[in-house]
């Protein structure tokens, strides 16, 4: 799984437990829809600490609560720069 993945996982995940859909989350944190769908559908695939703190916030979570998950927190980067031979793995440090 990539990290976009997960965090695709993750939204929809928490969409779902509220029982929201990603447009009532754009509404909810202030962000464009097209951002939302934008990360959700997989075109965004890093999106900015700034935007997921405005995700955050619409599902009234701080930012370490929404990023503290089991998937998240076993992902590998040095895993992941392994297997996509990323020459510039310093955009992640």
């Amino acid at each position: 799984m990539t990290y976009s993945d997960i965090l695709i996982q993750r939204i929809l995940t928490l969409c779902k437990r509220r029982g929201i859909t990603c447009n009532k989350l754009a509404t909810m944190c202030g962000l464009n829809q097209s951002t939302i769908d934008n990360i959700v559908r997989g075109i965004t695939k890093d999106p900015r600490i700034t935007t997921l703190h405005h995700i955050a916030i619409g599902f009234n979570m701080t930012l370490a609560e929404f990023l503290d998950f089991r998937e998240l927190n076993e992902f590998s980067f040095d895993d992941y720069f392994a297997e996509t031979d990323d020459p510039h793995p310093e955009s992640f440090n």
